[in-house]
């Protein structure tokens, strides 16, 4: 009955009766912006933005009309008219984090439970939740406050050895603050994330270890602080334990009503427990500071929320050593991109934990094409084990229909799975089990029934890639088009040549869909490149179409409309030396100008040089990349504060300048840049897997040395360092004397 009911006809009256504008319509008319699509918008994408914007409408509520409070960092930059990256609130919806979206995990490798520091060494311990905070308050009231401090008196940076840890270095007159924090493995097994707390003041005083109802996202709930039996820990939320180490001097606690704690610091009251109904509860341990004594603490905080949310059991045991044994080394002179590399190389462990995600924050959840895309890096440094358990839980993700659903309206991920299940086989040489071979098929029979039968492409979807409205994106085409040839190439391979011919046939259907279709574009509008789409004129949306290159190789080696779609990019699409994605994100985004380094790279032009210093500049102090970076404020605008693909192109950029596969060809060197030979000495790379076997390759001054475990045939190797002359290598060649060009 309810179906017969006329329901946009309720929806208009209601909507002029009381002086509003009818959804109905506003829809129709947005919906002209698109072309029609079956999914307007992915569920998980509506469900994510809603809970996103419920917390800045908590935002709203809660810090513009309490800005005596001590906030975040990202708070204090973005609500201050006096900082760059003031942002008004007018007629906003929502307050949320646009101007300094930074954080770094810490964490095991073997468990996917991320603690989360921000760029003031503020702590996050448990996902999505409250954080804690230290402070220096003097007895004659002078004050640190590491959130509200300027640049140059902050240091932060990571240390990799023995295990991550954020360390900040706070300053400022005769008061200092270092704080460092990391995942500990604590009795039973069980983790914790532990503080480091060291304090030095020029005058008697107190440290402060402050709980705080809020997060880098803004604000999280909490409604109650107790101080336990033992006088040496705080129990919040009845979730998790903050151990003090030993019983602080003083303590002060107040619900919102009574205001920010800090207001009242230091103060002298003993109250053991708050409650708050508004969900705005803070409190604050002092201990007491001898003038020029330093104090020392080890703050920790008790886990077991996000462990008995895990779907797995954690492996606490795995150790970071023991997680980085067999992975391809870089040993390069430039110390910066060194680290970037091992910080890299760490991310990718971390968020592989359990299944391949993308942050460790705002992107913990599991997307297709991420996963791809991190797992292609994953298992080029050696990790195949790891990438091949992630890979075996993608047929369970697959629906009835063959489709790899990990959110609906976006087409791209049966390509993308065919492609790295391919590549996985190639470059380890194991092949996928039977649910994944079968799981294949019905992925690619998905693929032959999904495309429109008028034009041979995919349907118009809507893109999490944030190129443009729902399209017949090429993005989705090209990724259908190399899985399947990637596919086709396995199968020959295992001797599996019936489903090798069908996949086959159907790369070629899609290649010559592909090439008509591009052929249609007048060009007046695609200017001899490829747009996003068809009916798409250039703009930023063009980058999806250079997947084609990198790294799906469809076309080779200086194609002239991928360079023309390069070009157009570079001169168009670029800001201060990186790519910047308008659409969405309006920011820098480093994997996307590391993709056209990669193209650059493979074309054999130089450019690609100026593309890796760019994004290696852009990588905040811990050695990590958010989505997308803030043109102005240089922090993230968009996404997690530390983004994994990202991550994992840096790790793909550092590989490719060493060992770069083409079609039949392994090319060496082609991208060592020249500040990573200064001052003499070795450097190298490897082992890296490739489709050949093993390759790991040494460069002291003119010698090179090629340390190949070939699986087979050899490939054809070509020598091909910037300043030595090119050289053609045997298949047993081992060592090369180079001459200088």
């Amino acid at each position: 009955m309810f179906r017969w009911l006329p329901w946009k006809f309720f929806v208009k009256y209601a909507a002029r009766r009381y002086g509003v504008l009818d959804p109905a319509t506003l829809l129709a008319r947005m919906r002209r912006f698109a072309q029609p699509s079956e999914v307007a918008e992915p569920l998980e994408l509506l469900r994510a933005g809603i809970v996103f914007h419920a917390r800045g409408l908590v935002n709203a509520k809660a810090i513009q009309h309490n800005l005596d409070w001590v906030w975040p960092y990202w708070v204090e930059r973005q609500f201050n008219p006096a900082d760059k990256s003031f942002v008004p609130r007018a007629f906003s919806f929502s307050h949320i984090n646009l101007t300094h979206r930074n954080w770094t995990a810490v964490g095991l490798p073997g468990v996917p439970v991320y603690p989360i520091v921000d760029p003031r060494g503020l702590v996050t311990p448990l996902h999505d939740g409250w954080s804690l905070d230290f402070w220096i308050v003097t007895d004659s009231r002078r004050r640190l406050l590491p959130s509200k401090l300027d640049d140059d008196a902050v240091r932060q940076r990571l240390d990799l050895e023995p295990a991550l840890t954020v360390v900040t270095e706070c300053r400022q007159g005769g008061l200092s603050l270092d704080l460092a924090t990391s995942m500990v493995i604590a009795e039973h097994g069980s983790a914790e994330a532990r503080t480091g707390v060291r304090a030095v003041s020029d005058e008697n005083g107190w440290l402060v270890v402050a709980v705080r109802p809020y997060n880098p996202e803004g604000i999280q709930f909490i409604q109650s602080i107790a101080i336990d039996s033992s006088g040496a820990a705080f129990r919040v939320n009845n979730e998790a334990t903050v151990k003090l180490g030993e019983p602080p001097d003083s303590l002060r606690m107040a619900h919102y009503a009574e205001g920010d704690v800090y207001l009242d610091l230091p103060g002298c009251d003993r109250q053991r427990e708050v409650k708050c109904d508004v969900g705005m509860a803070t409190g604050a341990a002092l201990f007491r500071i001898h003038a020029g004594i330093p104090r020392e603490l080890g703050v920790s905080v008790t886990l077991e929320r996000d462990f008995r949310e895990l779907p797995k059991r954690a492996d606490t045991g795995l150790s970071w050593r023991d997680a980085l044994v067999g992975t391809a080394e870089l040993r390069i002179r430039d110390e910066r991109m060194q680290f970037l590399y091992d910080a890299a190389v760490r991310t990718l462990l971390l968020l592989s934990a359990d299944d391949m995600v993308p942050g460790p924050y705002t992107y913990r959840r599991f997307w297709f094409r991420d996963a791809c895309l991190m797992l292609h890096p994953l298992t080029a440094i050696g990790e195949a084990d790891r990438a091949e358990r992630i890979l075996a839980g993608f047929p369970v993700r697959q629906n009835l229909a063959g489709y790899f659903l990990s959110q609906e309206g976006e087409w791209d991920s049966n390509g993308q799975v065919l492609w790295i299940a391919a590549r996985h086989a190639e470059l380890s040489g194991k092949l996928p089990g039977k649910e994944m071979e079968h799981a294949l098929r019905k992925g690619m029979h998905w693929l032959a029934r999904k495309r429109a039968t008028a034009s041979g492409l995919l349907p118009a979807g809507f893109s999490a890639e944030h190129l443009g409205p729902n399209d017949f994106y090429y993005w989705d085409d090209f990724w259908a088009w190399a899985g399947l040839k990637a596919i086709a190439k396995h199968w020959r391979h295992t001797g599996d040549n019936a489903a090798a011919g069908e996949a086959e046939a159907l790369a070629g259907e899609f290649a010559a869909s592909i090439e008509a279709s591009v052929a249609s574009v007048p060009a007046s509008r695609s200017k001899g490149a490829i747009p996003a789409a068809p009916d798409r004129r250039m703009d930023a949306g063009a980058i999806g179409s250079m997947v084609a290159d990198y790294p799906l190789q469809l076309y080779p080696p200086g194609d002239p409309r991928i360079a023309k779609t390069t070009e157009f990019l570079i001169n168009r699409c670029f800001h201060e030396g990186g790519f910047f994605q308008e659409m969405i994100h309006s920011g820098v985004n480093a994997y996307l100008t590391l993709d056209l380094a990669q193209t650059l790279l493979r074309a054999g032009d130089l450019r690609f040089a100026a593309l890796i210093r760019r994004v290696a500049e852009l990588a905040s102090p811990t050695g990590q990349w958010p989505e997308a970076i803030h043109p102005q404020t240089l922090g993230g605008c968009m996404g997690d504060g530390q983004h994994g693909w990202a991550a994992g192109e840096w790790i793909m950029m550092m590989r490719n300048c060493f060992v770069r596969e083409e079609e039949d060809l392994l090319v060496i060197g082609s991208g060592i840049l020249p500040e990573w030979r200064e001052g003499g000495g070795e450097i190298r790379f490897g082992p890296t897997l490739t489709a050949w076997g093993a390759v790991s390759i040494r460069l002291a001054d003119s010698q090179l040395n090629l340390d190949a475990r070939w699986r087979g045939v050899a490939p054809r190797v070509r020598i091909s360092v910037p300043g030595f002359e090119p050289v053609e290598a045997g298949p047993l060649d081992t060592q090369f004397q180079l001459k200088k060009s």
